[in-house]
Protein backbone atom coordinates (compact mmCIF):
# COMPACT_ATOMS: atom_id res chain seq x y z
CA UNK A 1 0.00 0.00 0.00
CA UNK A 2 2.94 2.30 0.64
CA UNK A 3 4.09 1.75 -2.97
CA UNK A 4 0.62 2.68 -4.25
CA UNK A 5 0.68 5.78 -2.01
CA UNK A 6 4.07 6.74 -3.44
CA UNK A 7 2.76 6.31 -6.99
CA UNK A 8 -0.25 8.49 -6.18
CA UNK A 9 2.07 11.16 -4.82
CA UNK A 10 3.99 11.16 -8.11
CA UNK A 11 0.91 12.22 -10.03
CA UNK A 12 1.20 15.72 -11.38
CA UNK A 13 0.55 18.28 -8.60
CA UNK A 14 -2.30 20.02 -10.45
CA UNK A 15 -4.37 16.83 -10.45
CA UNK A 16 -4.75 16.78 -6.67
CA UNK A 17 -6.94 18.89 -4.42
CA UNK A 18 -4.39 18.45 -1.65
CA UNK A 19 -0.59 18.41 -1.72
CA UNK A 20 0.90 15.22 -3.14
CA UNK A 21 2.48 14.25 0.20
CA UNK A 22 -0.90 14.13 2.02
CA UNK A 23 -1.63 10.47 1.18
CA UNK A 24 1.88 9.45 2.26
CA UNK A 25 1.49 11.38 5.54
CA UNK A 26 -1.85 9.70 6.34
CA UNK A 27 -0.50 6.24 5.44
CA UNK A 28 2.64 6.81 7.51
CA UNK A 29 0.50 7.87 10.45
CA UNK A 30 -1.60 4.70 10.13
CA UNK A 31 1.47 2.47 9.73
CA UNK A 32 2.66 3.14 13.28
CA UNK A 33 -0.43 1.71 15.05
CA UNK A 34 -0.58 -1.05 12.45
CA UNK A 35 3.00 -2.12 13.22
CA UNK A 36 2.21 -2.11 16.94
CA UNK A 37 -0.96 -4.09 16.28
CA UNK A 38 0.93 -6.69 14.22
CA UNK A 39 3.67 -7.06 16.85
CA UNK A 40 1.12 -7.53 19.64
CA UNK A 41 -0.97 -9.98 17.62
CA UNK A 42 -4.16 -7.88 17.60
CA UNK A 43 -5.47 -9.25 14.33
CA UNK A 44 -8.80 -7.41 14.51
CA UNK A 45 -7.07 -4.03 14.82
CA UNK A 46 -4.59 -4.95 12.10
CA UNK A 47 -7.45 -5.79 9.74
CA UNK A 48 -9.35 -2.58 10.55
CA UNK A 49 -6.23 -0.46 10.03
CA UNK A 50 -5.47 -2.29 6.78
CA UNK A 51 -8.98 -1.67 5.48
CA UNK A 52 -8.72 1.97 6.61
CA UNK A 53 -5.43 2.41 4.74
CA UNK A 54 -6.96 0.84 1.64
CA UNK A 55 -9.91 3.23 1.95
CA UNK A 56 -7.53 6.23 2.16
CA UNK A 57 -5.70 5.05 -0.97
CA UNK A 58 -9.00 4.49 -2.79
CA UNK A 59 -10.19 7.97 -1.87
CA UNK A 60 -6.90 9.43 -3.12
CA UNK A 61 -7.32 7.50 -6.37
CA UNK A 62 -10.87 8.77 -6.93
CA UNK A 63 -9.92 12.38 -6.12
CA UNK A 64 -7.01 12.19 -8.56
CA UNK A 65 -9.33 10.76 -11.21
CA UNK A 66 -11.77 13.65 -10.78
CA UNK A 67 -8.94 16.14 -11.19
CA UNK A 68 -7.62 14.20 -14.20
CA UNK A 69 -11.00 14.73 -15.87
CA UNK A 70 -10.95 18.40 -14.88
CA UNK A 71 -7.46 18.81 -16.35
CA UNK A 72 -8.54 17.08 -19.56
CA UNK A 73 -11.56 19.24 -20.24
CA UNK A 74 -10.10 22.53 -19.03
CA UNK A 75 -6.69 22.09 -20.67
CA UNK A 76 -4.85 22.90 -17.43
CA UNK A 77 -1.96 20.52 -18.10
CA UNK A 78 0.21 19.33 -20.97
CA UNK A 79 -0.54 16.17 -22.91
CA UNK A 80 2.59 14.47 -21.53
CA UNK A 81 1.58 15.19 -17.93
CA UNK A 82 -1.95 14.00 -18.67
CA UNK A 83 -0.71 10.73 -20.18
CA UNK A 84 1.74 10.15 -17.35
CA UNK A 85 -0.86 10.83 -14.67
CA UNK A 86 -3.43 8.62 -16.38
CA UNK A 87 -0.91 5.77 -16.67
CA UNK A 88 0.00 6.06 -12.98
CA UNK A 89 -3.69 6.13 -12.01
CA UNK A 90 -4.31 3.03 -14.11
CA UNK A 91 -1.47 1.19 -12.36
CA UNK A 92 -2.66 2.41 -8.94
CA UNK A 93 -6.16 1.17 -9.76
CA UNK A 94 -4.77 -2.35 -10.21
CA UNK A 95 -2.86 -2.21 -6.94
CA UNK A 96 -5.69 -0.71 -4.89
CA UNK A 97 -8.26 -3.26 -5.99
CA UNK A 98 -5.82 -6.18 -5.67
CA UNK A 99 -5.51 -5.18 -2.01
CA UNK A 100 -9.31 -4.87 -1.65
CA UNK A 101 -9.87 -8.33 -3.14
CA UNK A 102 -7.11 -9.82 -0.97
CA UNK A 103 -8.60 -8.21 2.14
CA UNK A 104 -12.24 -9.21 1.61
CA UNK A 105 -12.08 -12.73 0.16
CA UNK A 106 -13.06 -15.29 2.82
CA UNK A 107 -12.72 -12.74 5.62
CA UNK A 108 -9.16 -11.67 4.84
CA UNK A 109 -5.75 -13.32 4.66
CA UNK A 110 -5.65 -14.50 8.27
CA UNK A 111 -9.04 -16.23 8.13
CA UNK A 112 -8.30 -17.60 4.66
CA UNK A 113 -5.25 -19.46 5.97
CA UNK A 114 -7.00 -20.75 9.09
CA UNK A 115 -9.68 -23.34 9.53
CA UNK A 116 -12.35 -20.66 10.13
CA UNK A 117 -12.54 -18.86 6.80
CA UNK A 118 -15.75 -17.19 5.64
CA UNK A 119 -17.53 -18.11 2.43
CA UNK A 120 -15.45 -17.30 -0.66
CA UNK A 121 -16.07 -14.08 -2.55
CA UNK A 122 -14.24 -15.42 -5.60
CA UNK A 123 -14.13 -18.85 -7.20
CA UNK A 124 -10.70 -19.33 -8.75
CA UNK A 125 -10.31 -22.11 -11.35
CA UNK A 126 -7.93 -24.03 -9.06
CA UNK A 127 -10.72 -24.35 -6.50
CA UNK A 128 -12.78 -26.42 -8.97
CA UNK A 129 -10.08 -29.00 -9.73
CA UNK A 130 -10.47 -32.45 -8.28
CA UNK A 131 -6.93 -33.28 -9.33
CA UNK A 132 -4.53 -34.38 -6.62
CA UNK A 133 -2.45 -31.49 -5.31
CA UNK A 134 -5.06 -28.75 -5.77
CA UNK A 135 -7.42 -29.72 -2.94
CA UNK A 136 -5.72 -27.51 -0.35
CA UNK A 137 -5.00 -24.61 -2.72
CA UNK A 138 -5.49 -21.14 -1.23
CA UNK A 139 -5.21 -17.94 -3.29
CA UNK A 140 -2.23 -15.72 -2.50
CA UNK A 141 -1.73 -12.00 -3.21
CA UNK A 142 -0.43 -12.57 -6.80
CA UNK A 143 -3.74 -14.30 -7.59
CA UNK A 144 -5.67 -11.18 -6.52
CA UNK A 145 -3.19 -8.97 -8.40
CA UNK A 146 -3.85 -11.02 -11.53
CA UNK A 147 -7.61 -10.72 -10.95
CA UNK A 148 -7.32 -6.93 -10.55
CA UNK A 149 -5.13 -6.67 -13.67
CA UNK A 150 -7.68 -8.61 -15.74
CA UNK A 151 -10.52 -6.50 -14.41
CA UNK A 152 -8.60 -3.34 -15.30
CA UNK A 153 -7.80 -4.46 -18.85
CA UNK A 154 -10.84 -6.53 -19.85
CA UNK A 155 -13.37 -4.79 -17.55
CA UNK A 156 -14.26 -8.29 -16.34
CA UNK A 157 -12.74 -10.95 -14.09
CA UNK A 158 -12.02 -13.32 -17.04
CA UNK A 159 -11.35 -16.77 -15.50
CA UNK A 160 -12.47 -16.11 -11.91
CA UNK A 161 -16.10 -16.25 -10.85
CA UNK A 162 -17.34 -13.43 -8.63
CA UNK A 163 -19.65 -14.85 -5.96
CA UNK A 164 -20.50 -12.16 -3.40
CA UNK A 165 -22.32 -8.87 -3.82
CA UNK A 166 -19.50 -6.87 -2.22
CA UNK A 167 -16.96 -8.34 -4.64
CA UNK A 168 -19.27 -7.56 -7.57
CA UNK A 169 -19.63 -3.95 -6.40
CA UNK A 170 -15.87 -3.56 -6.01
CA UNK A 171 -15.32 -4.98 -9.50
CA UNK A 172 -17.89 -2.57 -10.95
CA UNK A 173 -16.12 0.37 -9.31
CA UNK A 174 -12.72 -0.82 -10.54
CA UNK A 175 -14.00 -1.32 -14.09
CA UNK A 176 -15.63 2.13 -14.11
CA UNK A 177 -12.42 3.81 -12.92
CA UNK A 178 -10.38 1.94 -15.52
CA UNK A 179 -12.87 2.78 -18.26
CA UNK A 180 -12.74 6.49 -17.39
CA UNK A 181 -8.93 6.46 -17.42
CA UNK A 182 -8.83 4.67 -20.78
CA UNK A 183 -11.44 7.11 -22.16
CA UNK A 184 -9.30 10.05 -21.00
CA UNK A 185 -6.27 8.61 -22.76
CA UNK A 186 -8.27 7.91 -25.93
CA UNK A 187 -9.87 11.39 -25.89
CA UNK A 188 -6.48 13.03 -25.55
CA UNK A 189 -4.91 10.76 -28.17
CA UNK A 190 -7.51 11.66 -30.80
CA UNK A 191 -7.56 15.25 -29.57
CA UNK A 192 -11.26 15.39 -28.61
CA UNK A 193 -10.56 17.23 -25.40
Amino acid sequence: MVIIGLLLSLIFEKLNAVPSWTVILILSTLLVPMAVSVMRGHHGWTRMLGLGMTGVITLGLVISLVFLLYALFNHTTTAADLFGSAALLWICNIGVFAVWYWEIDRGGPLKRHSEKSDRPDFLFPQMTFEITGWAAWIPMFPDYLYLAFNTNTAFSPTDTMVLSSRAKLLMMVQSCISLVIVAVLAARAINIA
